[in-house]
């Protein structure tokens, strides 16, 4: 596992894909199937793994954290930078940073919260966190009035973000006065794009934003990877026709949910089984399950010709 810092360098090199995790029926990790995701990503060129909403780290328990973060450390290859969640409640992340300090991840990121929260105590909650665990936190914006771009800029300039991932969703994402004004703010060399293949074009190409996160890149890697490449040298074309590939299990995602519909996809077309997904989530239904196997099927048989 990559223990390095984290430098623009490193947002901007790899595409950060945001995995499943993968759990036998009695709930426990599944190290094998985990493993031939990480595998996956890996042999298509992504050297960056982010455990957050996708593997659904927001219910993951206290006592089995610090195998989840050994496993990570034990199954990622030499060169692949892993990245870790906490929280999103205050108290879990307070005990999680006391485990994560003995490990070298070099950053965690902060799972957020639409729920009992203001702006300003997300930020204590980080400048607590930053301090037990000794290494800056990712902060991740989700929502409109999380928090505050004043508040942004004060973590920023103390050193104790490593970067932002920027994921609110806008109905045109050109038009984003948010977005503006944290890079006015703070610059966009640390602030990734956080939504997927779809905005990201808008967010690299018209915001300037360092690098983008992507759950479907756990079906085609490689395409995903391409697509991040023919974005810095501005070869449009290609990035279109790239989103376009994409679109069709993005789009089943953002109909039925995310998490849900990316868990089911990667097993279905044999590239791990991810197994039974963590309540608070439940299933898939099965009416929907034909759907994601056809356009999962399709997008890793463009990965395979690409």
């Amino acid at each position: 596992m990559n223990t390095k810092p984290i430098t623009s360098a490193v947002l901007s090199g790899s595409v950060i894909s945001v995995p499943p995790l993968a759990r036998k029926a009695d709930g426990s990790f599944h190290r094998e199937e985990n493993r031939k995701l990480i595998r996956h990503l890996e042999g298509g060129g992504v050297s960056t793994l982010l455990y957050g909403g996708n593997a659904i780290l927001a219910h993951v328990s206290l006592s089995e954290y610090a195998d989840l973060l050994t496993m990570l450390t034990e199954l990622a290859g030499p060169d692949t930078l892993v990245i870790p969640s906490v929280g999103p409640g205050f108290g879990m992340m307070m005990d999680q940073a006391r485990i994560l300090r003995e490990f070298q991840f070099p950053t965690a990121m902060v799972l957020p919260s639409r729920d009992v929260v203001t702006s300003d105590g997300v930020a204590s909650a980080i400048r607590r966190f930053v301090e037990v665990v000794g290494r800056p936190a990712v902060l991740y914006i989700k929502n409109d009035g999380f928090i505050e771009i004043e508040t942004v800029k004060r973590l920023h300039d103390d050193g104790l973000l490593s970067w932002i991932k920027y994921a609110i969703v806008r109905d045109n994402p050109v038009h984003d006065p948010y977005l503006h004004r944290l890079i006015d703010a703070i610059g966009p060399s640390q602030i990734v794009s956080g939504i997927g293949e779809q905005p990201a074009l808008v967010h690299l190409r018209v915001f300037g934003l360092i690098g983008y996160t992507s759950g479907c890149v756990c079906v085609a890697p490689r395409l995903s990877m391409n697509m991040l490449r023919a974005i810095q040298a501005g070869d449009w074309v290609s990035v279109e026709r790239i989103q376009t590939i994409f679109r069709p299990l993005e789009d089943l995602r953002n109909a039925i949910n995310p998490i849900r519909v990316l868990h089911t996809a990667v097993s279905l077309v044999g590239i791990g089984e991810m197994g039974p997904i963590l309540p608070l989530l439940s299933e898939v239904s099965e009416a929907n399950r034909p759907a994601i196997q056809a356009a999962a099927a399709k997008l890793l048989e463009e990965e395979q010709h690409s």
